[in-house]
């Protein structure tokens, strides 16, 4: 691939420049230099470069040219470096983001060792992410008990905003918080642009968490009812409400909702105007607990993969925008850590490793559904970029944004093989599944990242920024 001219232009029978656009023509001009696009012509108009310093990418008839991905929780990706590198690290889990459409992530701070809790931890992430990154890194801060005097230093040093957990974690240097360690964060986020996220899993006095948990995935699934989320949720915006009334309103966002009994508190809650925007994730809109079998822990995620019923509510949602956008929550560990020789549910680790693949399964799911290529740019693009509140560089084509552009073929049918996995450990559910939508080249600030017909498919030297 290269990267050596000082434009790179992309001539596309079939381009999208946002949500906003219908598709059809344009070619699109970045400056190299800055990154940026200086240029976009529309319909039969041409931009105007010399040739002696451009690159141009003419587009086949069947691909699509499209912004960049943003996955924003985060995908939510958890990169885990340093501390868990075995689990995933800055290159291998940036590679794949690549290789699935994607030019921007967001971190999640905790399954690293030390957590992004403080400033200092934050500075040794972005020591571990230096030239590592295939693609531009956000990161999000964590809220633990005890550690909301360091959330305005945080955002002075460029988080994105801050995760905290309802219910255990999972590690122990990330524990949950309550209600009231909920407000002393909430306290330091009051009128500013950040956002408060929750994994929003509660437990009330009505659960038994003593409930046993086997190899069967119904044992599992009952483990976690939809109260937990619906306890959890009815707080989250409770106090929402209470601030905003206050005149102190607080941005708040749910991650990876999976419980569909919650969607009618949030509908509410939306409508009444609340400063609360939600998200799912590919596997919960995609997969099913009926076609789980037992003992298949690479299924196993928190919260966890519901029936065929509530997957199709969480489709109306999204369609109907209670849902705000799709995210891969790629939470992967070691094989050993599944617990693929015992199929115990009950102490295997909970995530999907999904990173590479959203951009396909979403829209193979989404065409059954009369979804359209606009719907998936929003989805995946515009509103995770609006968010992160880089929709003023990330998101669209236009000129003076990014040049992030990801080229794929909508129509072309494959196969996930795990040969063709970019994510460390390479266990994931998607493999075996064919889906429609194969991703053909990622373009980060006008050089091409990712390129599936190249014998090498990433670039040489990583040019992701490590902190936006």
């Amino acid at each position: 691939m290269s990267n050596s001219s000082r434009y790179l232009l992309v001539k596309a029978q079939n381009a999208i420049l946002s949500f906003k656009h219908d598709k059809g023509p344009a070619e699109v001009l970045i400056d190299r230099e800055t990154g940026k696009i200086v240029e976009v012509a529309l319909g039969h108009k041409t931009c105007e470069v010399q040739e002696s310093q451009v690159e141009i990418i003419q587009l086949e008839e069947d691909q699509v040219l499209m912004p960049g991905l943003v996955d924003a929780h985060g995908k939510k990706v958890h990169l885990n470096e340093p501390g868990r590198t075995e689990w995933e690290g800055f290159e291998t889990g940036t590679k794949a983001a690549a290789a699935g459409g994607i030019t921007t992530v967001v971190d999640m701070p905790l399954n690293a060792i030390p957590p992004t809790t403080t400033i200092d931890n934050l500075h040794t992430k972005l020591t571990a992410a230096k030239n590592q990154c295939h693609v531009d890194v956000g990161f999000w801060g964590g809220v633990i008990p005890g550690n909301a005097n360091q959330l305005p230093g945080l955002i002075k040093e460029g988080v994105r905003g801050f995760k905290c957990f309802l219910i255990e974690s999972g590690v122990d240097e990330f524990p949950c918080v309550n209600e009231e360690q909920v407000r002393a964060a909430m306290d330091k986020l009051a009128n500013t642009s950040s956002v408060l996220l929750f994994h929003a899993e509660m437990e009330g006095c009505a659960h038994d968490h003593a409930n046993p948990i086997n190899h069967t995935y119904a044992s599992y699934l009952h483990s976690r009812p939809q109260s937990l989320e619906t306890n959890a949720i009815d707080m989250i915006i409770r106090v929402t409400k209470e601030y905003a009334d206050q005149g102190r309103p607080v941005n708040t966002h749910i991650v990876h909702l999976s419980a569909a009994s919650a969607l009618p508190a949030i509908r509410a809650a939306k409508a009444s105007g609340l400063p609360l925007t939600v998200e799912t994730c590919y596997h919960y809109l995609n997969f099913t607990s009926e076609t789980i079998e037992d003992g298949a822990t690479h299924y196993k995620c928190s919260p966890p993969i519901r029936e065929a019923a509530n997957r199709e509510l969480l489709w109306e949602a999204l369609l109907d925008g209670t849902i705000d956008y799709v995210v891969s929550d790629h939470s992967p560990c070691t094989a050993q850590l599944k617990n693929q020789d015992t199929g115990d549910f009950g102490t295997a680790w909970g995530g999907i490793a999904s990173v590479q693949f959203g951009l396909p399964v979403l829209w193979t799911e989404g065409r059954k559904r009369g979804v359209t290529l606009q719907k998936i740019v929003n989805w995946l693009s515009h509103s995770p970029a609006k968010r992160i509140r880089m929709d003023d560089k990330k998101g669209e084509i236009s000129v003076g944004h990014d040049g992030d552009l990801v080229i794929w073929r909508p129509d072309a049918y494959f196969e996930v093989n795990v040969n063709d996995i970019h994510f460390k450990n390479k266990l994931s559910p998607y493999i075996g599944k064919t889906f429609y939508g194969k991703v053909s080249k990622t373009i980060l600030r006008g050089r091409t990242v990712y390129d599936c017909e190249e014998k090498n498919l990433f670039s040489v030297s990583p040019i992701g920024n490590a902190l936006l």
